[in-house]
Parts: C-alpha cells; structure tokens; sequence
C-alpha cells in the first residue's frame, strides 16, 4: 500500500511539473505570438504613415497632415500616433505648427541614433500598450529625394514616427486560450493518472505483498503468503506460485527439521534459519554417516577411539583429551586412549563424572573435582554410557577461558558422534569379551588351549623377529585322581583354582599362563634363557607344596611334577617344544 502511494504520489507530482511547464510554454508562446502580431501590425501602420507623409510632402499638401494623421487614429487599437521632427528639420523649418519636437527620452534616441525602438506596458489588471517608434531616414531615389527639400544628407534622420497600439483584447484572448488550453492538459493530466494508477495498482499490490513474504521468508519466516486481491489472472497465477512453492518449502522444512532433531543433539534454534540450520543439519549428518561407515570396517575397538580422536583433533580443534572406560560393575577404571595426559588419579581415586553420571565443568565452581591437582586449569569431563556396565568417560582440557567456552559449545557435536561409535563401541567391546570367554578356561579365568592354538602363529614369529626364547613349562598335580575319588570333584576342582593361583603368582606379565586339559597347565616364559627356566619350574614346585587345600573337614597339601623345554633352542616347531615339555613331565613323575 505505501508503495502504491507513494508511486502515485511521484506520478502526480511529475505531472503537475509537466502541467506546470506546460502552462509557462504556453503563456510565453500566446505572448510572443501576440506582441509578434502587435509588431507587424504597427510595423505596417508605422510604414503606412512614412509613405503617407512623404506623398503628402511631394504633391506640397505636407498641411493637412495633422488630418491624415487623425484618420490613422481612427483604426482600430492604435490609441495614438505622433511625427517628431530631427534636429536638422527643426533648424531649416523650426518645430511647426504642432510642435513637433520630441516628446520624450525614447524620441530622441530614435532621431539620435535611427534605431526602432519597442516599448511594452503590461499590466495584468489595467491597460496595456504596445509603442513602436521608427526613424524617417532621408534616402534619395527615383522617386523620392530628401535632399532637394531638406539640408540634409543621405542616411540623416529627418525625425520619427510613434504608434501607440492597444493590446488588452490580445492580453484578454491570450488568457482566454491559456485557460482553456490549460483546463484541457490538467483535465488530460487527471485522466492519466487515474488510467496509470489503475493499471499498475493490480501490479504494485502484487509486488508489495511478494516482496514483504520474501522478506520474512530471508529472515525464516516461511508462513506469510502472498495476498492475492488482483483482478488480473497473470498476478493472481505468481502469487498461487510463490505461496504453493512457500507451503511445500515450510513443510519439507519442518518434516526435516522435525527427523533431524531426532539425529542429532543441538542446542541451537532451528526457527531462526531454517534453510541455513537445515543445510548445516545435512552436512553435520554426512560428516557422522561417513565416520560411521568407516568405524563399523574397523576391526579392533582402539581403531574406533583413534578415530574419535582424529575427529576431536582435526573437526573440534582440540589437542589435550584423554578416553576412560569405566567397568561400573568391577568398579575399574583404565585409560584407553591418551593425548596429553590425564591431570588427576581416575585411576586410583575414581571419577567424579562417572560417579555422578553428569557433566564435570571446572568453570561450575572452584576445585569442583576432589581428583584433581588444585587449580589444575580448564576442563570437562563428560560421561556416555555405553551399556549398563560400560561407560566411556571423556577429558577435554583447554588452555584458555575463551578455549574452554569454545568447546562447551561443541558439546552437542561430541555426542553426535559418541553417540554413533556408541554401537560400535559395544559390539566390538562384546567381541573381545566373547573372544576372551572363548579363550579362558572357566574355572580358573587362565587361558584355554583355544588360546594357544590362535596364539602360537604370533608367538612364534615375534621369537623370530626379535631374536628372543620362550620356555616352556607343563605342570601337572601329582595323583589327580585321588583327590577325585577321595574328596569328590568339587574338591578337585579347588586344587585346580590353587595351581592356578600358584601359576599366576610366580609369573610375570609378560607370561602366559594356560590351562592345557583336566589338571595340566602350560607355562610360557617370555625371553628367558635355561637357568631362568629351572629357577621358576622350582619356585611354582615348591610354592604350590606348601598350599593348603581345604578337602571339606580336612586340609591336605599336594605335589606337582613339572617338565621344561626352551624354544626355539629344542626345536624351531613350536609344537615339538611343547611335546619335549610334555615328556619331561612325564620323566618327573617316575
């Protein structure tokens, strides 16, 4: 509507410039026509009286001027007519009898100077004249020569001729015309614009109303719609357009809005700009598809979190972050994946966000976490459960206040992505438990012969590559089967637990300890030369002879007969140094 009006307002006010100029041109040309007219006419009359005089002088009837010049008189508009004798006649035949000296300033200056002269009196309210005053210059011809009668020469002015006409009929019919002419351009100039607004009215409301929905919809308010009030079926088809192209556009918008929040965590607003949120939604959901399907082709869990960490690194900006899992069942803590460095004892003490199942801020308040060093800086430290007894604990330390708001606010990207490696995390996590159930012997947690036949490939290769020994143990209880037949198999079943218990006291971690079959037990000895080897076969022989074992009411001791054999000094197959071991054993037990 503003628009409308004010384009109306500037046409008017550029027709009533045009009217206005319209009506100066016309007043000026009436003007200078008329005076053009009032010229020739007292031109003609003025040359009229020059001729009439001269015949007057020539015939020597030059008395009855005065009656000649009364007749003159008498044609209409001419209000009065004078003759003004020059200096040159005044001197030969003095003023006459009419006193025909110069009147006034304007005729002297033609007898002076021989120049027409024009004079305008205008008044637009009273009367208005026109005077013309020429020179009668002496000429000499065949017809007519000056000189004979006057003491003059060629070219003097023998004196001049005033004509005074009436313009106030011209002045009367120049308005008159003026009046009509100007009716007719503002009656024409009102016609226009009341055709023009009438035409560009349907136009103008259409762009005003798209252009006030186009305005709300850049700013993502994709609700207003494009009135249609035109009577014209080309406006009324743009509008149906833009508001049919705005109603699918709002509803694609909000049905993605509405399943993109379902993916993804953010705390901005997505009414704010829509096509922009929408757009940073896609890319944030590509970027996460593209870290899923790469982590799911990963084999081992530690690629998922080096992944991660490449994520916080090069996507998030961070460089000092540590993983913790968190067995909330054993109550244990280990550090899985470390960059920088942790700056308090999860390990040892527990952790104040695993514990609390919530966000650990240092910017909340002063100290906020008992773990760690006293004003030890800016940190987070942020708990994801993984399953109901994993939790993944992750450590962002920043150098800076402004740092560490930075990452606050990218918190809802961290767990976009934690929450996409989270099924990963505890499929592969299963995995290796499975894998270790698979390779542990139930009853005592050692590894099982499954263990060794999966194991022996890599064992065997890393002795090559590093050039190091394994020795190699089979320890078996002395009469097993006694214990069985006397105590029954639960009891036999804790000397089994004992041995191991022996087993994993007098070994390294570096060592591996296997349960081989009913109460055999392997034992490798990782990098270790013959000495060593006897040294620990008689260590776990002794140790194990002086363990009690409860019978249920009565407490007995047992021996156990162990055999030894170093690879790859015995042999380079792996399988023949266990078997030597296994001889040996049975060398014991004669």
């Amino acid at each position: 509507m503003r628009r409308r009006n004010k384009l109306t307002i500037i046409l008017a006010g550029l027709m009533f410039v045009m009217f206005i100029g319209l009506f100066i041109e016309s007043t000026f040309s009436f003007r200078n026509y008329g005076l053009s007219s009032v010229e020739n006419k007292a031109q003609a009359v003025a040359q009229t009286v020059k001729h009439g005089l001269t015949a007057h002088m020539v015939n020597g009837v030059m008395e009855n001027r005065f009656f000649f010049l009364e007749q003159i008189k008498t044609i209409t508009e001419v209000d009065d007519i004078w003759i003004t004798r020059g200096d040159n006649v005044i001197r030969q035949y003095g003023k006459g009898i009419y006193e025909e000296g110069p009147k006034d300033d304007i005729d002297r200056y033609v007898i002076n100077n021989g120049r027409v002269q024009k004079i305008i009196d205008e008044h637009l309210f009273s009367k208005s004249s026109f005077r013309i005053t020429i020179p009668y210059i002496a000429e000499k011809n065949t017809l007519i020569d000056c000189t004979s009668c006057h003491n003059v020469q060629v070219g003097d002015t023998l004196g001049s001729i005033s004509i005074v006409i009436n313009i106030d009929d011209l002045k009367e019919e120049g308005i008159h015309n003026i009046l009509i002419s100007s009716g007719l351009a503002f009656l024409i100039m009102v016609v226009v614009i009341i055709l023009v607004n009438s035409i560009i009215k349907p136009y103008i409301n259409i762009f005003s109303s798209v252009k006030e929905t186009m305005q709300k919809a850049h700013k993502g308010d994709y609700s207003h719609r494009v009135e249609i009030t035109s009577s014209l079926k080309e406006a009324n088809e743009v509008a149906q357009w833009i508001n049919s192209l705005l109603n699918k556009l709002n509803k694609t918008l909000n049905e993605i809005n509405g399943k993109v929040k379902l993916f993804l965590h953010d705390n901005r607003d997505y009414n704010s700009e829509p096509l922009i949120s929408v757009r940073d939604a896609v890319d944030r959901l590509s970027d996460i598809y593209k870290f899923r399907k790469t982590i799911e082709l990963d084999s081992a869990l530690p690629d998922v979190y080096n992944r991660l960490s490449i994520v916080f690194q090069n996507k998030f900006d961070m460089t000092h972050f540590n993983f913790l899992e968190v067995d909330t069942t054993n109550k244990r803590i280990s550090t899985v994946l470390e960059r920088g460095g942790l700056k308090c004892d999860a390990i040892g003490l527990g952790c104040r966000a695993s514990l609390t199942s919530s966000l650990v801020n240092s910017s909340q308040f002063q100290n906020l976490c008992p773990m760690r060093q006293r004003n030890s800086g800016h940190y987070l430290c942020i708990p994801h459960s993984i399953s109901n007894d994993l939790e993944l604990v992750i450590n962002i330390e920043s150098k800076s206040e402004e740092e560490h708001n930075r990452i606050r606010e990218t918190l809802p990207l961290i767990k976009d992505y934690i929450d996409t490696a989270k099924p990963e995390i505890f499929s592969k996590k299963l995995l290796k438990m499975v894998e270790e159930t698979a390779q542990r012997d139930p009853l005592t947690g050692l590894y099982n012969r499954k263990y060794l036949e999966e194991s022996i490939q890599t064992i065997v290769s890393q002795a090559k590559r590093t050039n190091i020994s394994y020795g190699i143990l089979m320890c078996d209880i002395d009469h097993f089967k006694r214990i069985n037949d006397t105590f029954g198999h639960d009891v036999g079943d804790t000397a089994i637990r004992v041995i191991a218990e022996t087993l994993r006291e007098n070994t390294r971690e570096s060592d591996s300890v296997i349960r081989y079959g009913g109460e055999e037990f392997l034992v490798l000895l990782y990098n270790c030369n013959v000495e060593y080897v006897e040294s620990i076969a008689q260590k776990i022989r002794i140790s194990f002879s002086k363990k009690k074992i409860d019978g249920g009411g009565e407490i007995f001791s047992k021996t156990i007969s162990i055999g030894a054999s170093i690879f790859p000094q015995h042999n380079v197959s792996f399988w023949k140094c266990i078997k030597f071991a296994d001889i040996a054993l049975y060398k014991a037990k004669e």
